[in-house]
């Protein structure tokens, strides 16, 4: 892996600016370059990304490419894997990052097989094997109940995708300096298969699941849509969002947006708190990345316990309102 050039970035931009999650990958690739002695480049797609590209530079990439231009990312995911491929067949990348959203899950596997490259996806941790210098990757495996490491090869580039949250956010530094590369397009409509018709954008309120540092999630033990005023209640107190799992999503509950599991949003709060969530692994599979859980449940045997941090055995409709008004004192 040392004979190749840099550590690549695909990044994504919202209103002119570096989205959340690449400032996360950006701290993760600058690890990996410093322990590699590579540079970190980034790529840009979209309309009116200058402003982003200058940010890019002060959040320590070393180099940024930018391709100016209508956003294919999600409409014409085959122009994506093109421009990247062409830039990483210029540039030849030992490692190429993506973050673990509908992007990066829709890109990451195309790249991979344009490339031969090699692909892991949802990976939580990434580290140089400081003899082999190969890349060791940590995801979440049979349902999050195991964590397995994965060693790259060093004859190929290797594709990874990030879950959210599983590093801090990059920091500015006006001090630096950087090269920006325009990338010319080459935009071929044959190769496309697919057209994105329409989308509906979901009217999201508050903090996003991905984003938050506190999540308050209900499960079928809530029993219908009126238990969750509590939850969002505890919610709010704690500046936090409010997650379900897939029985309040299957009933109607609440919206399917909120879900957290294998069909819904993989989420790494700094505190998780489950309320009358069984435990399942299709569930845990979403938020075993959390750095605390707490499970509130009245059956002492529900296999939410074995993954806790710390548990409540109880009703939530006793345990909550005690546990409000002690949030709500502890915060005034």
């Amino acid at each position: 892996m040392s004979d190749k050039k840099e550590v690549l970035i695909c990044g994504e931009v919202k209103g002119e600016k570096i989205t959340t999650i690449t400032k996360e990958l950006m701290t993760t690739g600058r690890k990996l370059c410093i322990d590699l002695n590579q540079p970190l480049s980034l790529l840009l797609i979209g309309q009116n990304i200058q402003e982003a590209a200058n940010e890019a530079i002060l959040l320590g990439a070393d180099k940024v490419y930018t391709a100016e231009g209508a956003s294919w990312v999600e409409s014409f995911p085959e122009h994506y894997v093109s421009i990247i491929a062409d830039i990483c067949n210029q540039t030849g990348p030992s490692i190429i990052l993506f973050s673990q959203t509908d992007m990066g899950r829709d890109i990451a596997p195309r790249l991979a097989a344009r490339l031969g490259a090699g692909v892991c996806l949802d990976c939580i941790e990434l580290a140089i094997d400081p003899d082999t210098k190969s890349l060791l990757q940590t995801k979440p495996v049979y349902g999050g109940n195991a964590m397995a490491v994965w060693a790259s090869t060093n004859n190929k580039p290797q594709v990874i995708t990030m879950r959210p949250r599983t590093a801090a956010q990059a920091e500015p530094d006006t001090s630096r300096k950087g090269e920006i590369v325009p990338v010319a397009l080459d935009v071929n409509n044959s190769m496309i298969k697919g057209k994105l018709l329409e989308t509906l954008q979901e009217d999201v309120k508050g903090i996003r699941l991905e984003e938050a540092k506190v999540i308050i999630t209900g499960g079928g033990g809530i029993g219908g849509k009126e238990g969750f005023q509590l939850i969002k209640e505890l919610a709010q107190i704690l500046g936090g969002a409010v997650g379900i799992s897939r029985v309040p999503c299957d009933e109607g509950w609440m919206p399917a947006g909120h879900e957290i599991g294998q069909t819904g949003h993989m989420v790494s709060p700094d505190l998780y708190i489950a309320v009358g969530i069984s435990g399942a692994p299709q569930h845990l599979a979403g938020c075993s990345g959390s750095k605390c859980i707490i499970a509130i449940n009245k059956d002492p045997e529900a296999h939410i316990f074995k993954e806790a941090d710390f548990g409540i055995v109880g009703y939530y409709r006793e345990v909550l309102p005690v546990l409000i008004e002690k949030c709500r004192n502890l915060l005034a």
